[in-house]
């Protein structure tokens, strides 16, 4: 899959969004990609994740045990990831502010794959890697959807990422002006209550 038929994926189902957008990292966008709209569509999250799942398996970086995602997000992508991996899927939720693997038990040196949604800065993942890594595990890399980074993110691992999609992000104390005329919103899931 090209890095144009995913990003088509993601407008056919409304999920290219253009405003002044708080991202979960505290940048702004003038871009917001809605996962959430696309993810309800069965047959456009198989088809991504099955593309994502042949990068996967294309990279070298396998053999995995498991995936583990963060959540709220990453469930998703990376259950059905899974699926197609034919591989058992976790995740991780935040407790206290940080990720812990709650519901499941990982054996020490199991093979983990990360599986995210879309990566902006690579913080969830990294935290994510922390979190496994901190339970014995042999965390071999990072997947997701969407790279918004354009490669620069750092997540303490390989990252493959099934498209890259560089959206310019900006501090909130330095944005353009055409970004500070518009109200900000905060589509995402991060620091709601």
């Amino acid at each position: 899959m090209t890095r144009d038929e995913v990003l088509q994926e993601f407008r056919d189902a409304g999920a290219i969004l253009e405003g002044h957008f708080i991202l979960t990292s505290g940048l702004r966008s003038s871009v917001f990609l809605q996962k959430a709209r696309v993810f309800m569509y069965p047959d456009k999250t198989e088809r991504l994740c099955k593309a994502l799942a042949a990068k996967i398996e294309a990279s070298g970086l396998g053999p995995f045990d498991f995936i583990v995602s963060p959540a709220l997000g990453g469930l998703i992508p990376g259950y059905e990831t899974a699926r197609h991996l034919g591989i058992p899927a976790m995740w991780v939720e935040r407790e206290n502010a940080e990720f812990r693997l709650r519901r499941f038990e990982l054996p020490a040196g199991s093979r983990v794959l990360v599986v995210e949604d879309i990566v902006t800065t690579g913080l969830s993942g990294r935290e994510t890697v922390t979190a496994l890594q901190s339970l014995g595990a042999d965390v071999r890399a990072l997947a997701c959807l969407i790279d918004r980074s354009g490669g620069t993110a750092d997540a303490g691992v390989p990252m493959i990422a099934l498209a890259e999609y560089k959206v310019p992000t900006y501090d909130p104390n330095d944005l353009p002006p055409e970004l500070a005329g518009l109200p900000a919103v905060k589509p995402g899931s991060r620091g709601l209550s």
